[in-house]
């Protein structure tokens, strides 16, 4: 093993672990990829294009290379960075991205067809044969798409979501993090510090002596003062992942990620936190110099080689080398000598780089290639044109750091290239209320990243109108970097810029000569930058070489745009835990608990629980109370829950003016006590929504609608009462959950209900079809009663009060039932409507007109209405497509909806697509299937047969043309 001494591990902790299934030990506080390599274990996974070998590149969420697999069954975890993968005991690891073995992948042949792999060999390559596509590129792709594998289980953890609020936010939990969140929280203001690692310190922890005293004394004593102020709430293991408006940030918790199952823990939390301002402190990112074969496992940052070392006290070899164009190369070789490691050399690029130590320094050299199969041997060093090869097992690369700036730039704020810096730089402003310290403002030096943080800490608050003091802090060092850049080393061999994605400087180069010079057009042309690391550790050097192809400098050269989210987050916790049954909020009928006592199978509807049939003892299918239930219906009374359709109150001494233009049809001559059947269009005169209008006093309105479309017709039409006709005299009130509505259809429908009306002429004189009325029921009990129908049985509505729509259910039932009352469920519903040829949301799809429902004529000429106009265009009245019924020729064959129709012997294609079926059941009525749907000239064509074909399914079934109401069709049994 290659531990060092030192270190902030608990050497008193051992924890066990797997890595490919074969054991390892660890110590508590390492990360996975910390262990592995303690454990000499160097190659951890495969690039993604080439499958060449690849090792740990970073120590960080930057990390492009160690991805692996973490635990297993349900639980497993794809695409999980080791670099800051905690070590718990038992944790089970594994490579991904491989056929075969991690050290013998099937897949690296790819690399031996890298000629045909250049950049946007996929936009080029695929184009033809055409016929190709379906048949073997697409499949071949998704099989090589993707890095890990999913589990395809159910996710057994809990998640959470929540808000905070907060007067100043601090991102990033290092130097200037924690100056800015003590200055603050030592004001009494509501502070919140997030950092993603799980310990305080950032950058301060990876270093030798960063203070004038050990960086862990200071840390300690801030965190015992943080623990003591109640007004600041420090947040470890969370991760700010984006900037919204309002000065809202979208933070994720691990809470658990560190325990082998969270038990009664939730596994992770989402948090929405709304800050007054806040302190972007996210440090910076190394860049590495791209030369050839630089991607071997052992060649890794040298800042991360530090971090290794004070850290975690490991070394990913007994000898390494160091390839550098500033100072801090040296800091990383000075430091791994004090802990013992050999330095075969340090490689700086700097003609005038001095040495700093008592190994070998080449003073303007360049490493040019490197060897090592599956992990690092030697490097070639060239100076003055000679070269010669150096033995090591592990290379540091520092060509400098880059700020990061991802959270600034979330707004579409692009970073600025900075001379001096040698790096973009974001400006305040970018978002508004965020300023930015620290590394990330490119104040690179520890004792500029305390005093910046402080500083914007006490700006921030002076914004909103609190006073802070600086705060006395520690002396600490303030070296200057000396960078001289060095973008990438010149030669024949790949030169990788990219490591996750597998782009070279030879592809940037390529994307010049093919004229995607933009780095827009750079990066979606190679890819650049586009995988789980967003081009953390390429992008700015991407850039750079494309600037050098061009003659521009970077700022010239310009930037992509930095998204949310700034590493990856699970689609679990994004959910906020609303999952399986938790995955939208569940509504309930007034009815259920009555429906659930009679045995009812439910169906979601939207966000409702509906009851879809209730089935009885000896009824073995579910299609057998279906029949039985409608039959029910038809014979003698049935009851359905429909409180889900939406219910509007539109009042006001202008309600009727305002629904004449809201729907096709005119609402405004509607007489009190009468319901009309209402058609709505959207702007572009489609048909939209369906329902019917209830005038029950000279201003005052009930509106239904389709379930379905509930919400979204009462946000129209209170977006046309506030924002199209203001001066209207009208009010809207949603009163879906107020009122529990039943259905009562069928022959003795009126018998029933005059044994709950109180006193109320409900007779075919007193109360006609599509009447209603205000009345009470049961003994006093308000209640509104509508004599419509959807089942074109004698029917009617009935609504009360919610709470004692449980009560009406059961009461009807009970003085019902020697009446053959039956309750019946969704699936009845739509069997009644069939067969009647009543329209609903199948047909409703947003590609139909009024014309091919039958309903042109509702659509009035005598006045103005949304959609109306744009209802009457060439195209939308040409439309020959008519809603018409269809029967097999042979009643064993089924109606398939979704099915389209073709003439009988006319090839079953586009062009001889003649429509589609919208709505299919079983009709006992009937004694075979029947269907709904729009046919070309299908009013004058009843009686013909045409072909009904599923090509997904292999289906083709012979219809016959029939009218659309197969039960009633002249209408006698609704005004009965």
């Amino acid at each position: 093993m290659t531990r060092l001494s030192g270190g902030l591990i608990d050497r008193h902790r051992s924890l066990n672990f797997t890595f490919n299934g074969k054991s390892y030990t660890g110590h508590a506080g390492d990360t996975l990829a910390s262990a592995l390599l303690a454990n000499d274990v160097r190659l951890m996974g495969r690039g993604f294009k080439y499958h060449r070998p690849r090792g740990v590149f970073t120590a960080g969420s930057e990390e492009p290379n160690a991805l692996v697999e973490l635990r297993q069954g349900n639980r497993q975890e794809p695409n999980t960075r080791a670099t800051v993968a905690e070590l718990f005991e038992g944790l089970d690891a594994r490579s991904q991205n491989h056929v075969g073995s991690l050290s013998f992948d099937l897949l690296a042949v790819n690399d031996l067809m890298s000629p045909f792999f250049a950049a946007g060999f996929y936009y080029k390559t695929f184009m033809w044969p055409k016929a190709f596509w379906e048949k073997l590129y697409e499949p071949m792709i998704r099989r090589a798409a993707g890095l890990g594998s999913l589990s395809m289980q159910a996710d057994p953890d809990a998640y959470d979501s929540g808000f905070l609020h907060c007067d100043l936010l601090v991102i990033g939990g290092g130097a200037a993090g924690l100056a800015a969140a003590l200055t603050a929280a030592r004001t009494g203001a509501r502070v919140i510090l997030a950092d993603e690692d799980f310990r305080l310190g950032g950058r301060l922890l990876a270093e030798s002596a960063p203070l004038d005293r050990p960086a862990t004394e200071w840390i300690a004593e801030v965190e015992a003062e943080f623990a003591s102020l109640p007004n600041l709430r420090v947040m470890r293991r969370t991760t700010v992942w984006g900037a919204f408006d309002h000065g809202i940030y979208g933070a994720v918790e691990r809470v658990a990620d560190h325990l082998p199952t969270p038990g009664k823990r939730v596994r992770q939390s989402l948090w929405r936190i709304t800050a007054k301002r806040a302190i972007l402190a996210a440090g910076a990112t190394e860049r590495h110099i791209p030369f050839a074969n630089n991607d071997r496992p052992g060649m890794m940052m040298a800042g991360a080689m530090r971090a290794y070392a004070n850290r975690w006290a490991v070394s990913p070899a007994k000898r390494v080398a160091i390839f550098t164009n500033n100072d801090d190369g040296h800091r990383t070789a000075a430091d791994l000598a004090a802990k013992g490691v050999e330095i075969a050399a340090v490689v700086d690029s700097r003609p005038d780089a001095p040495a700093r130590g008592s190994w070998r320094t080449i003073a303007g050299g360049m490493v040019t290639d490197s060897k090592g199969r599956l992990g690092l041997s030697k490097i070639e060093v060239t100076q003055n044109g000679r070269a010669e090869w150096i033995d090591c097992g592990a290379l540091g690369v520092s060509g400098g750091w880059n700020p990061n700036l991802h959270i600034a730039s979330h707004h579409r704020g692009r970073p600025v290239w900075n001379e001096a810096a040698q790096a973009f730089l974001a400006e305040d402003g970018n978002v508004a209320g965020l300023s930015i310290a620290g590394a990330a403002a490119g104040k690179g030096s520890t004792a500029q990243a305390l005093a910046s943080g402080a500083q914007a800490a006490v700006a921030a608050l002076a914004d909103i109108g609190i006073s802070a003091h600086l705060p006395d802090l520690p002396r600490a060092e303030d070296e200057a970097l000396n960078l001289r850049p060095l973008w990438h080393v010149p030669g024949k061999g790949r030169a990788w810029v990219d490591f996750q994605n597998d782009v070279t400087v030879k592809d940037v180069k390529l994307a010049y000569v093919e004229n995607m010079r933009p780095v827009e057009h750079l990066k979606r042309w190679t890819t650049l930058g586009m995988a789980t690391d967003q081009g953390k550790t390429s992008n700015v050097t991407a850039i750079a070489v494309m600037a050098e192809l061009t003659g521009q400098s970077l700022g010239q050269t310009g930037t992509t745009i930095f998204r949310p989210p700034y590493t990856p987050v699970s689609m679990s916790v994004l959910g906020g835990g609303d999952t399986g049954v938790h995955f939208r909020p569940r509504r309930l009928t007034p009815t259920h608990e009555w429906a659930k006592s009679q045995g009812a199978v439910f169906v979601e509807v939207g966000q409702w629980m509906r009851a879809q049939y209730f089935p009885r003892k000896g009824e073995t299918t579910w299609r057998r109370t279906v029949d039985r239930e409608v039959l029910a219906t038809r014979a003698g009374v049935g009851i359905c829950d429909v409180t889900t359709l939406g219910k509007v109150d539109v009042q006001g001494a202008d309600a009727g003016e305002f629904l004449d233009r809201v729907y096709a049809n005119a609402m405004k001559s509607l007489k009190v006590g009468m319901v009309r059947y209402g058609l709505m269009l959207r702007e572009d005169g489609f048909a939209w929504d369906d329902g019917t209008c209830a005038r029950l006093a000279e201003d005052q309105y009930v509106v239904t609608t389709t379930t379905a479309n509930a919400g979204t017709i009462y946000k129209h039409m209170e977006f046309c009462r506030q924002c199209l006709w203001p001066e209207l005299d009208v009010q809207l009130i949603s009163t879906t959950d107020a009122w529990a509505q039943m259905s009562v259809a069928g022959p003795h429908a009126r018998k029933l209900l005059e044994r709950v009306v109180d006193g109320f002429d409900i007779s075919n004189e007193g109360f006609p079809f599509m009447a209603c009325a205000n009345l009470t029921v049961c003994g006093g009990l308000r209640a509104r009663l509508f004599r419509i129908s959807f089942s074109g049985e004698l029917a009617y509505e009935v609504a009360v009060p919610a709470r004692y729509g449980n009560a009406l259910m059961a009461r009807m039932m009970q003085v019902g039932a020697d009446l053959g009352a039956t309750p019946y469920g969704t699936e009845t519903l739509g069997v009644l409507r069939i067969e009647k040829g009543h329209a609903a949301g199948n047909e409703l799809n947003g590609q139909t007109t009024a014309q091919m429902l039958g309903m042109g004529k509702m659509v009035s000429t005598r006045k103005d209405s949304i959609g109306a106009v744009l209802s009457r265009r060439e195209g939308m009245v040409a439309d020959r497509r008519v809603l018409v019924g269809f029967q097999p020729v042979d009643p064993a064959d089924p109606v398939m909806a979704g099915a389209h129709l073709f003439a009988e012997g006319a090839a079953q294609d586009t062009a001889n697509d003649q429509g589609w079926i919208t709505s299919a059941c079983y009709s006992p009525h009937v004694g075979s299937a029947i269907g709904l749907g729009y046919l070309v000239n299908g009013d004058s064509r009843k009686g013909e047969v045409v072909v009904a074909a599923n090509p997904l399914q292999g289906q083709s079934v012979r219809l016959r043309v029939v009218s659309a109401h197969f039960v009633d069709p002249e209408g006698g049994r609704v005004r009965d």
